[in-house]
């Protein structure tokens, strides 16, 4: 009898990490510990009120048959209006793939533009899936070393000397998960002329548009309508759940995105993409500008406190709800840290392997994703772990 084996790309990619400190955080909490979870990229919030009754809405009038492959014409509209409102960009509706979650539209970019073979070069560190969603197609990422000095941002000057024949792009993202930096725009349009020189594609993945404390909030589709650009109702509009997302492609790519969409997806969730039409009411903006209010309010909460207690931030949190931190003078294996906090103190973090390589053995990742009541006990549990 013939044994069976997986397929080679699932060895080429790596599990969460966090995903051992999650579980036993559960468990840990299934035993009655309080325990204080930074770990995991999802606030306590829900989707506003409008946007979850449109969605019952679309339930109660039978709206739950397949859409277009490339998503509800109005919901297509009303991202384009935002984009135009919000950021005074304009972007056609056809131009704007809905796409079953970012990760949706980041497996469709790679299925678009990068041929079998290829690489993609993103800063080390980044999110991981990114990378991943790239072994799916027979390509790979190749992780360019960056440090907390620049901010843990690409070296543009020295692009050229990383880049070879089967270079397709550069994949970037803007506020950044792990370390909430945000680009400027003179960095993001010297990227731009930069991978254009090259021959290559750029994407910024803005999922994290919106939460931006400190800098400019902007879209790189400003800077090109040649930039592709992931986003998603998961963070700002705290959608996460409904699974919809989107891609904004150039004009000469809108055919072949479609296909590939009408082949991977068929259609992006019907019931979300109703509810998510809601998100642009100005009742619902505002309030999810008192939410991102309210993250910034947690966000220096935490600053504050990681530098009473002697652990250095070491990258600009101006967005997202991440704070990057070096345990190095506490710990050399961040992991173990991690595990041990969550022993001792019932805190889970997530440990900086789970991002990068380079000295990943020095990180772990906040999320300011629970209120500040519970950020000032966790800080108060951690450095009585410390000490």
């Amino acid at each position: 009898m013939k044994k069976h084996k997986l397929a080679s790309r699932v060895e080429a990619i790596s599990p969460f990490q966090v995903m051992a400190i999650l579980e036993r955080a559960k468990a840990l909490a299934a035993q009655g510990e309080d325990v204080i979870h930074l770990e995991i990229g999802e606030p306590d919030f829900v989707a506003v009120d409008a946007v979850r009754d449109a969605g019952i809405d679309a339930i109660q009038q039978g709206k739950t048959g397949y859409t277009s492959a490339t998503g509800l014409p109005e919901l297509k509209k009303a991202i384009s209006d935002d984009y135009a409102n919000r950021y005074q960009v304009k972007v056609a509706p056809e131009r704007i793939i809905v796409t079953p979650g970012a990760s949706g539209a980041l497996i469709l970019m790679a299925s678009l533009m990068v041929e079998s073979d290829d690489e993609v070069i993103m800063p080390d560190p980044c999110y991981p899936c990114n990378r991943h969603f790239l072994v799916q197609t027979g390509a790979k990422a190749k992780l360019l070393e960056t440090d907390a000095e620049s901010a843990f941002e690409l070296d543009l000057d020295t692009l050229s000397n990383h880049w070879q024949e089967n270079t397709s792009g550069v994949w970037l993202a803007s506020p950044s998960n792990p370390t909430g930096a945000v680009l400027s725009r003179e960095y993001l349009s010297k990227a731009w002329t930069k991978v254009q020189s090259l021959g290559g594609h750029l994407l910024v993945d803005e999922i994290y548009q919106g939460l931006v404390y400190e800098g400019e909030d902007f879209s790189a589709l400003s800077i090109s309508d040649d930039i592709f650009v992931v986003n998603s109702f998961s963070k700002y509009f705290a959608m996460t759940g409904w699974r919809l997302g989107w891609l904004v492609v150039p004009e000469w790519a809108i055919e072949g995105a479609t296909k590939l969409a009408q082949n991977l997806f068929i259609s992006a969730p019907t019931v979300s993409q109703y509810a998510a039409i809601s998100a642009f009411k100005p009742e619902v903006m505002a309030e999810c500008e008192a939410r991102r209010e309210s993250l910034n309010r947690r966000r220096l909460t935490l600053l504050s406190g990681l530098k009473k207690i002697g652990l250095p931030v070491v990258a600009p949190a101006q967005g997202a709800f991440y704070v990057y931190v070096d345990v190095s003078k506490v710990t050399d294996d961040a992991m173990l840290w991690c595990l041990a906090l969550l022993e001792s103190e019932k805190v889970a973090l997530t440990p900086g392997a789970d991002f990068g390589v380079k000295d990943a053995h020095k990180y772990v990742r906040f999320a300011y994703t629970c209120d500040e009541d519970r950020l000032q006990e966790a800080l108060m549990r951690i450095a009585r772990f410390m000490s």
